[in-house]
């Protein structure tokens, strides 16, 4: 019975493995994937390689250009997803899919330079690093085909990532790199999800601990495609340098769920003061509309920023509204229960206030993750 579970000797199938999995984040880039992967093939000659495509279930049919490449070439694979969303993920699904001890991150709009993968490789099967990134911002990189905005916006992340995270690498705000796998699985608990940065999540996760080398190269301008990017990354990569800061204690969507509840407190105080002082209403009937036009408020945010990778659409939209009602409603009570419950035994009106404000974001979080955005 022992002989059955030892293993036998190399089959072809497994002196075939690849040695590099270029993992390949997708979403509406059907125009962009045939014509990276027949870079990569023109790039990697002389190396093992298979190529990871992971769809966020793209509306232009991405996963159908990458299903009929796999069919023509066993080195391409496609991960479909559905009902989820966010680069982040997509980068963890992938590598953790992916078959190769060295893996590559590589956007598939073809603005990230292929013909750099090589050196990476080398660079990780000599020792040298356990880490290679590709580097618009050292010495023989660029980055001229940012705009004025974007430029500074990505120069402000990567300083603030530098200063309170304590991150020496130059670009961390880099969507290109290779990292060897087994060191990837170590860190994978840790890292987050959501968003966009998952290089900084990697870099900041591993303390320190993790070989680095950056190579310097050319940012693209973008072929095809959608940009994965939007006007909520910038609250995103707040929340996930905020995460770091308290070593994961506190999750980057509990986070977002915080700031957007505070979002929701202006919202409130704004309604609340239109609808008592200059409508005139009672202060009962105006506080009431108040509390429910900053619920919908929260619940939209939330909708699309905290949750945008379980986002819902359609029908769901009203159904998920009204259970955001609810639980918030039930959170409010559970806020001025601990409030008093406090008061009582140290009556001190501000440490009350925060304990009821506390329990009613702890709550909300818990019971909309439960019952609003459940995974299916």
């Amino acid at each position: 019975m022992n002989d059955a579970i030892k293993p036998g000797p190399e089959t072809p199938s497994q002196a075939g493995l690849p040695e590099l999995s270029v993992v390949v984040p997708t979403f509406n880039e059907r125009d962009n994937v045939t014509v990276l992967y027949r870079r990569l093939a023109a790039t990697l000659t002389g190396i093992a390689w298979e190529v990871v495509f992971v769809d966020d279930n793209s509306p232009d049919g991405t996963w159908e250009v990458v299903r009929g490449l796999a069919r023509k070439d066993s080195r391409v694979r496609c991960i479909r997803r559905i009902g989820r969303r966010g680069l982040s993920g997509a980068c963890i699904e992938g590598i953790l899919a992916s078959s190769g001890p060295y893996a590559a991150v590589i956007d598939a709009d073809l603005q990230h330079d292929e013909t750099q993968l090589p050196k990476m490789v080398a660079l990780l099967q000599s020792g040298e690093a356990e880490l290679v990134v590709g580097s618009r911002y050292i010495e023989g990189g660029s980055a001229d085909s940012f705009d004025k905005q974007r430029a500074g916006a990505s120069q402000l992340a990567t300083e603030v990532a530098r200063r309170a995270l304590k991150v020496e690498v130059a670009d961390p705000m880099s969507g290109f790199f290779m990292i060897r796998r087994d060191r990837f699985e170590q860190l994978a608990p840790q890292l987050s999800t959501q968003g966009f940065k998952i290089l900084l999540d990697i870099i900041a996760t591993a303390q320190g601990k993790l070989r680095t080398i950056e190579i310097p190269y050319t940012f693209g301008s973008r072929q095809h495609g959608e940009s994965k990017l939007d006007s909520m990354v910038a609250l995103d990569f707040l929340g996930l340098v905020l995460a770091k800061l308290t070593n994961d204690v506190v999750s980057l969507r509990f986070l977002l769920f915080a700031m957007v509840g505070g979002t929701g407190l202006v919202v409130h105080l704004t309604a609340l003061f239109i609808a008592h002082e200059i409508l005139k209403e009672p202060f009962a009937e105006a506080q009431a509309a108040g509390a429910l036009i900053a619920m919908t408020s929260n619940f939209i945010l939330n909708n699309f920023l905290t949750y945008r990778d379980q986002r819902l659409k359609g029908f769901a939209i009203l159904r998920g509204l009204l259970l955001f009602y609810l639980v918030c409603g039930v959170g409010l009570l559970a806020n001025v229960g601990v409030a008093f419950a406090v008061f009582d035994q140290e009556p001190i009106w501000w440490l009350a206030g925060a304990a009821g404000a506390l329990m009613g974001v702890v709550w909300n979080y818990a019971m909309s993750g439960l019952f609003v955005w459940r995974k299916r």
